[in-house]
């Protein structure tokens, strides 16, 4: 794994992943400053209308759920941009992968597996439905964990969890499908769970440098191309070698 990580380090300052760096981290800014402003929007329409809406159609019941999901969202909010570029990042690159990833895992296989057949780029439709599938998921991850920041760090270790799991498979499977089959791409995660979480923690420690992880998707992307390549690998020795068994 810390190989596979190096390899993708020493490539990211390569000239054609600077171009994609630069692109990325454009459009990263951009959606980051969309969901604050959306946040706070949300907050806004909570503590007005929208709260008043909402108890008047599900019942008064619903009052304190209201005001809760408000102190969440005002909570998350005061913790500053700095700290919400932390929390938000998962999301956001979750969005510009399916944009971007591609065309890393296209360059990495094309500099270190210029003997394997070159990898085919999934649907674009696929892509964003995927990133953004796991960009909610992660954004709504980020809303639950920010109470639990101020119970002994239980949030900040509940998020990095999350963060690898949810990171770490979206990302193999951006590699995987360029070689396989959707569904057998799947099924080779589901049957590597493990290694790849494990993987995808070094992918959640990335995200949590400030600046440095507006270059989560050309990291994490480079990364797991390198191992998905081992995973496979091996996955087609075990078939070679089954027949023979007994």
């Amino acid at each position: 794994m810390f190989r596979a990580a190096s390899l993708a380090i020493a490539q990211m300052m390569s000239p054609p992943f600077r171009s994609v760096l630069l692109k990325s981290a454009g459009l990263a800014l951009l959606l980051l400053a969309v969901l604050v402003v959306g946040l706070y929007q949300l907050v806004a329409w909570l503590g007005g209308e929208g709260g008043t809406w909402i108890e008047t159609s599900l019942g008064a019941a619903w009052h304190s759920a209201v005001v809760a999901l408000g102190w969440v969202l005002t909570i998350a909010l005061g913790a500053g941009l700095f700290a919400g570029a932390i929390f938000l990042m998962p999301s956001v690159t979750s969005l510009v992968a399916s944009f971007y990833a591609d065309d890393v895992a296209a360059e990495v296989e094309r500099a270190h597996y210029p003997d394997d057949p070159p990898g085919v780029a999934p649907p674009i439709g696929y892509a964003i439905v995927e990133g953004l599938k796991t960009a909610l998921l992660a954004l709504l991850i980020y809303l639950c964990a920010v109470p639990f920041l101020l119970i002994g760090g239980l949030g900040a270790v509940a998020f990095f969890l999350a963060t690898a799991y949810l990171l770490g498979r979206e990302y193999f499977l951006i590699a995987a499908v360029r070689q396989q089959p959707i569904g057998d791409a799947k099924a080779l995660w589901r049957d590597n769970r493990t290694r790849v979480v494990t993987a995808g923690l070094l992918v959640a420690a990335f995200v949590l440098i400030p600046i440095v992880n507006f270059a989560t998707p050309l990291f994490a992307t480079a990364f797991m191309v390198h191992v998905h390549k081992r995973l496979f690998a091996e996955r087609r020795r075990e078939l070679i070698e089954m027949p023979h068994e007994g």
